[in-house]
């Protein structure tokens, strides 16, 4: 619109499960992409009943009314970036595969959520190898972490040879770019991004913070948000991490389990501020 005052941002979406306790999920991502500096939008593949404890119960989308939500949002709002996380079932899997396809979405980051933080399993056993085959070649980016690296690829993970091997058998099964997530079992959070046949190492370091819920789903949502903003994928998983490093660094101490991160630690606006003048 020639002339025009109104501001341009960069959007992105995520297509994942509701965390009713906010700290994974799709809360987490909205809080991560808005704190990234992009404009959150959501489709939602199950509501959950979860705290930091464990997951209760599972209410799935219909396919039908995911299918309903994703459309409306690539018909008005076009995303600069997608995010996967919690996808529990095929039916789910072909659709979403099926309409970002049909929308040609650009920049997905698909974290293939199996499980919990809690050990809850969030994935059944058959929509994992559907979750490979239809939108693992779609994806600028795949983020598993070790245990999900080992059922991807079959390998058991426990060095960084290991790794090596696990995220390059993946990424040319597949056809995508890795981000495998060393964590604390294998080293002091160091990752590895697979891309292209080249590998990157990104050393990271150790937060010493029992409160790790939903940081798979606040990395990739930060990853998602740097490539919406146009950055290239290295860059996007470099600062990422260091979001999630702060985020982690803030010691946020909520629930009675695994709790979640602080996303908004950097956050500067009067409006957040505890106190204020409101006279």
């Amino acid at each position: 619109m020639a002339g025009s005052n109104f501001m341009k941002m960069k959007t992105a979406l995520t297509i994942a499960g509701s965390d009713c306790s906010g700290g994974a999920g799709i809360q987490a991502d909205l809080k991560t992409m808005t704190m990234n500096g992009v404009y959150a939008m959501s489709a939602i593949t199950a509501l959950t009943a979860q705290n930091t404890t464990g997951v209760r119960a599972i209410q799935e989308s219909t396919p039908a009314f995911l299918k309903q939500q994703l459309d409306a949002i690539f018909e008005d709002i076009f995303p600069d970036a997608v995010k996967i996380g919690m996808v529990s079932s095929s039916e789910l899997i072909h659709v979403i595969a099926d309409r970002l396809r049909y929308h040609q979405a650009k920049n997905v980051v698909v974290d293939p959520v199996m499980a919990a933080t809690s050990g809850s399993s969030l994935m059944k056993t058959e929509a994992v190898q559907t979750l490979t085959q239809e939108l693992f070649p779609l994806a600028t980016l795949v983020t598993p972490n070790i245990h999900e690296a080992q059922v991807l690829s079959g390998m058991p993970v426990e060095n960084r040879n290991d790794m090596l091997s696990a995220a390059k058998w993946i990424g040319d099964t597949y056809g995508c770019a890795v981000l495998l997530k060393g964590g604390h079992r294998v080293n002091d959070a160091n990752d590895l991004l697979y891309a292209d046949g080249e590998t990157v190492w990104f050393e990271g370091k150790r937060i010493n913070n029992p409160n790790t819920h939903g940081t798979g789903c606040t990395l990739s949502s930060a990853i998602a948000s740097n490539l919406a903003k146009g950055h290239a994928l290295a860059p996007s998983v470099r600062l990422a991490k260091e979001y999630l490093s702060g985020a982690l660094a803030a010691m946020l101490d909520l629930g009675q389990g695994s709790g979640p991160m602080m996303h908004n630690f950097d956050l500067p606006s009067r409006f957040a501020a505890e106190t204020q003048s409101i006279d």
